[in-house]
C-alpha cells in the first residue's frame, strides 16, 4: 500500500486553472485502484502522484489540511 496525492479540478466543464487545483490523499496499493475510485466522481484529475515516505513525512508536517482517505 502506497499513499497517493492527487491533484484535481472539482468540474469536467470547466478548463484547468492552476489557482484552482485542489488535492486529496489516498492509500491505495496502485495509482489505477485511486482512478478507478474516483471515475464517478466528476473530477478532472490532473496528475496522481505516489508519496515517497519523505514526500508524506513533510506534507503531514507542512500541511494543516492533511488526511488521508482509503480507497
Amino acid at each position: 500500500m502506497g499513499v497517493f496525492k492527487v491533484f484535481f479540478q472539482e468540474s469536467l466543464d470547466n478548463r484547468i486553472i492552476r489557482e484552482d487545483t485542489m488535492t486529496r490523499y489516498f492509500e491505495a496499493a496502485s495509482e489505477t485502484e485511486v482512478r478507478q475510485s474516483l471515475k464517478d466522481s466528476g473530477y478532472n484529475i490532473e496528475f496522481v502522484q505516489e508519496l515517497s515516505p519523505d514526500h508524506l513525512a513533510y506534507e503531514r508536517e507542512n500541511n494543516a489540511d492533511f488526511n488521508v482517505e482509503n480507497v
